[in-house]
């Protein structure tokens, strides 16, 4: 908690929150803590006991102060709650939950009915599931139908090829930080989803400096660049569809109507239809593959690009 009021009150200015600065020198950057208390209408005491993390007893309407006085957004202003909420002692002492890793039959038909939209579905942990054929094609190089879970901040963070498949990739690295930030917050009795942060701050610089600032983000919709070998180098619109009941997110990629994505995609699925085996499953059907998630076997990629040398260093 200290740590995400930190970096939200250092990145406003006295002017951004209508507060006089009378010329004066300051010492520290954005926010003073007795400035936020002012502009959340607690005292000084008592935010200086919630940055350090004390929020026991804190209102939601003490909450929702302190969200207006930072300018939080709309996913930063949840990740508040959270946190509030996970400092509760009874929070802590809750079991941490099993992460889900089965897709119900139901979802894998309505995937494989997906044939002209590539999508997959992920866990809160970023384990894709499972992903229909269109999906394959277009992460080919990446995702192998036997490889599945794959974990998708591995590979990013991990993997050099990566940077050569996102051609956005610090856009995505970005966002990938900020999606673990937020599901920390959210359930930070996930003890595989701290080892997996763990052990991404401890191999990639990349990762650990992105996680210093303490982004969160809420994934919804997002245009992403991809390299592939078939049809080169394709845009596309990403959208998360929540399965709520779930706990699990599908991603579905979308071309605009009559832009050269969309001839792109059909030029794909044909390529797909003819290079694979036809089959009657979405890849990654239950049960999952005893090679865990981001170790998949090895993947056939382009020959022009670099696939090996430090992981983001």
């Amino acid at each position: 908690m200290h740590d995400f009021l930190a970096s939200r009150r250092a990145r406003i200015t006295p002017a951004q929150a209508g507060m006089p600065t009378y010329g004066e020198n300051r010492r520290v950057p954005g926010l003073r803590r007795e400035e936020v208390a002012s502009l959340a209408g607690v005292s000084f005491d008592y935010y200086a006991r919630l940055e350090r993390g004390n929020l026991s007893g804190v209102s939601d309407s003490v909450l929702e102060a302190l969200a207006r006085a930072l300018q939080l957004d709309e996913a930063e202003r949840q990740h508040l709650f959270d946190l509030a909420k996970a400092s509760v002692p009874a929070s802590r002492s809750r079991p941490a939950k099993p992460p889900v890793t089965r897709v119900r039959p139901a979802v894998l038909s309505i995937l494989n009915g997906m044939t002209g939209t590539p999508a997959y579905v992920r866990n809160a942990r970023l384990d894709i599931l499972v992903a229909n054929d269109l999906c394959l094609a277009l992460y080919d190089g990446v995702l192998v139908r036997d490889g599945f879970p794959f974990n998708l901040a591995r590979f990013v963070f991990l993997d050099p090829y990566a940077k050569a498949f996102f051609l956005d990739w610090d856009r995505i690295a970005l966002d990938m930080v900020a999606a673990l930030r937020t599901q920390a917050g959210r359930d930070p009795s996930d003890r595989g989803l701290s080892d997996l942060i763990g052990e991404l701050a401890t191999r990639s610089d990349g990762f650990a400096s992105r996680w210093a600032r303490h982004d969160v983000r809420l994934h919804r919709t997002a245009r992403k660049r991809l390299a592939n070998r078939v049809v080169g180098e394709i845009e596309l619109t990403g959208d998360a569809l929540d399965l709520a009941g779930d706990g699990l997110t599908m991603i579905a990629y979308s071309a605009e109507p009559g832009s050269q994505a969309e001839d792109q995609l059909k030029l794909l699925a044909t390529w797909s239809a003819t290079a694979r085996t036809p089959t009657s499953e979405p890849a990654g059907t239950n049960p999952p593959s005893a090679a865990g998630p981001g170790s998949a076997p090895a993947r056939s990629r382009p020959q022009d690009v670099p696939t090996s040398g430090p992981a983001d260093r």
